[in-house]
């Protein structure tokens, strides 16, 4: 019986770390408009997707680690986190909604590419690392998986899983994608559903803070 309710809670944990990494990735900036662009020329996608992916996974795993063992010294430092946490959800909702009801929220394309694959993969670990919203997205996924207890790491592969899929979902199905991305009325379907994705996490979260 102990052994399927822990199953259960890897389940929904590792469920909730998905939907989570989906609702936090799924954001056209700096480093999808790269991902994206590498992909519609065929440059070197594999090894900037599994750029992208390793550090990813390292610093969402550290994120997660590391924040469960700070918070066990700083007890109310969950509790700033988690409401943190809330307000950047809530945030990044409420700019993927103005942007969904406004649209014009394409992606604008450099058109200097590099042409080596050091320059690519380099390129890659810098518009993930040199990224205040990258920071700002493990500190959410961090305060995030604190609440799911000894789960926690269940939650994080979640996320990395999600990441898995993003990242490949950009890079591989960049050239299938990008003449229906030329529509603006894409952009505003996606940045609507981030939104809603969002917004439930944010509420979520909130609910917990308040029970």
């Amino acid at each position: 019986m102990f052994s399927v309710v822990t199953a259960q809670a890897t389940s929904s944990a590792w469920l909730s770390g998905a939907g989570t990494g989906i609702g936090l990735f799924a954001v056209v900036g700096a480093q999808s408009a790269f991902i994206l662009r590498q992909g519609i020329l065929r440059q070197h996608v594999i090894p900037v997707i599994a750029t992208c992916f390793a550090i990813d996974a390292a610093f969402i795993f550290a994120s997660v680690a590391g924040l469960r063992t700070l918070t066990n010294q700083l007890p109310w430092l969950t509790t700033v986190l988690l409401w943190g946490g809330v307000a950047f959800l809530a945030w990044y909702a409420l700019q993927s909604a103005r942007r969904a009801m406004a649209g014009g929220g394409g992606m604008q394309l450099d058109d200097s590419a590099e042409s080596s694959r050091r320059a690519a993969m380099m390129a890659a670990a810098g518009f993930s690392i040199i990224n205040p919203h990258f920071w700002l997205d493990m500190v959410v996924i961090g305060s995030i998986a604190d609440n799911f207890g000894h789960a926690r790491m269940a939650f994080a592969a979640g996320v990395v899983t999600a990441s898995a899929l993003w990242l490949t979902a950009q890079g591989l199905g960049a050239r299938l994608l990008a003449p229906l991305f030329n529509k603006p009325g894409t952009w505003r379907v996606l940045d609507g559903t981030i939104a809603v994705i969002l917004s439930v996490l944010a509420l979520t979260l909130a609910l917990r803070g308040v029970g």
